[in-house]
């Protein structure tokens, strides 16, 4: 084949746990009751020239640094794809499997010892299903299915900091407090961004779609699911009449100030009925389907990575701090710890001790990949929709969006201002742990990436 030939291939690898795995996403464990759906590791390989690129997206809530280097090795010495072409992510469902033990949470050892392996077999297997094809982009609108999760509350409503032990001005998923909401604290990107890869010999090879919101959540906390990420691409195979080859992927984009629920309407909170999850997923499968007739093919489009590590300094504990938080664990027994304010400041105590290990600076990621006319980033961190459309906007001649939970994992990076107001997003933990100013470092080096491409 020629190597000026735009060659792709896609394939999926089941990744779904057994009965009894620790799941993850939440303040403390749960252990899995119930099996919804699969959770899948999608990989999508794609060859130009010179140039060997790949797009993972694993149906998992977050993976951790060093798990998500062990598994760009193994491809890379499987295949031969360079790390720094490799772009990683997790969908953030929350209905995986712990790999990470963040706050309260536990890995589940066993199942984060074979998942590299199981992403490795993806990957290859789409690198073997690679042939000749073209690629479309576009962006389509879907509009009023999520909203900032950060409220502004009355001044009645006390917004308890576990960390500071001050009041915080917003208050995050202010439940059972809905009375006291006066506005979210900021506006959603409400634009859907997705490239279609097809054969030239007509076949569906994959999508790849970018939604900036958190999952939708309306499932029991003991259930494995892949949320509407896997409704999404199972609606996609459908609306396309696609071949059993064809990888549907929908990423987590810059919401993490966002999620599917309106605290101001009581009833889409703490349903476990999955209609939100079925409704999202197959909302944005039509909305970019009925896209389809306005896009322009490219069967020679241009294929390039950039990628950069950014050495950040880590928001860590005073000693002082750490002396305080030693006392409140001696205090207070954390084995079935309640939720509310006291259990919180138990459980931020301890992350406090355990930040307190962490090196003084974290090597975070920024990544730039270009594809024919799209453009698409990647980053670590879980950033708010301020940083996303700030992005878009300042790359408004470009098509472009961007994959959170991408090749790092960074934490929650709100914008300086946001850090300020408080809410669970800035407490400092290992779910929030780089300094001040990282969100302007963050977006500043995408843009300078966007620049050499």
């Amino acid at each position: 084949m020629p190597t000026s030939v735009f060659l792709a291939g896609a394939a999926k690898q089941e990744i779904t746990p057994v009965k009894g795995t620790l799941i993850g996403g939440d303040f403390v464990s749960h252990y899995a009751r119930f099996i919804r759906d699969p959770l899948y590791a999608k990989s999508l390989v794609l060859k130009k020239g010179k140039k060997h690129c790949a797009i993972i997206m694993l149906d998992m809530c977050i993976l951790p640094s060093d798990l998500i280097e062990e598994i760009k090795l193994l491809v890379t010495n499987s295949i031969g794809i360079d790390k720094e072409d490799i772009l990683l992510a997790c969908t953030h469902t929350h209905g995986a499997p712990d790999v990470a033990g963040i706050l309260g949470g536990a890995v589940d050892i066993s199942y984060r010892k074979n998942l590299p392996s199981l992403v490795l077999k993806s990957v290859q297997k789409a690198n073997e299903n690679c042939k000749p094809a073209k690629i479309a982009s576009g962006k389509t609108m879907v509009p009023g299915h999520h909203r900032c999760r950060r409220y502004i509350m009355k001044k009645e409503h006390i917004a308890h900091n576990p960390v500071s032990k001050n009041k915080d001005t917003v208050k995050t998923n202010p439940f059972g407090a809905q009375r006291n909401i006066l506005r979210p604290t900021a506006e959603v990107d409400n634009e859907v961004g997705f490239i279609l890869i097809r054969g030239l010999d007509g076949e569906w090879i994959s999508t790849v779609a970018n939604f900036a919101s958190h999952y939708a959540g309306d499932w029991g906390v003991d259930t494995i699911t892949a949320d509407f990420y896997g409704v999404f691409a199972h609606e996609m195979h459908s609306n396309l009449s696609a071949t059993d080859n064809f990888i549907g992927m929908l990423s987590y984009g810059t919401g993490g100030d966002v999620n599917t629920w309106d605290f101001s309407k009581s009833s889409q909170i703490l349903k476990t009925d999955f209609k939100r999850a079925n409704l999202i997923g197959k909302i944005i499968a039509d909305a970019i389907s009925k896209s389809l007739k306005g896009l322009v093919w490219e069967e020679n489009p241009l294929l390039d990575m950039k990628y950069k590590e950014l050495k950040i300094p880590v928001r860590k504990p005073s000693g002082r701090e750490v002396s305080e938080a030693e006392m409140i664990l001696e205090k207070n027994n954390i084995d079935g710890i309640k939720l509310d304010a006291q259990g919180l400041s138990i459980l931020y105590a301890r992350e406090q001790l355990l930040l307190s290990e962490y090196s003084d600076f974290h090597i975070a990621s920024v990544q730039i990949m270009k594809i024919g006319s799209q453009w698409i980033g990647a980053s670590g961190a879980e950033l708010f929709s301020e940083t996303g459309l700030w992005l878009k906007r300042n790359l408004a001649n470009k098509k472009f969006f961007t994959i959170c939970l991408a090749n790092t994992y960074d934490g929650y990076v709100p914008p300086s201002h946001e850090m300020k107001k408080g809410g669970y997003e800035t407490w400092r933990a290992r779910s929030s742990f780089l300094e001040d100013g990282s969100e302007k470092e963050i977006k500043m080096g995408m843009m300078r990436l966007s620049k050499d491409l």
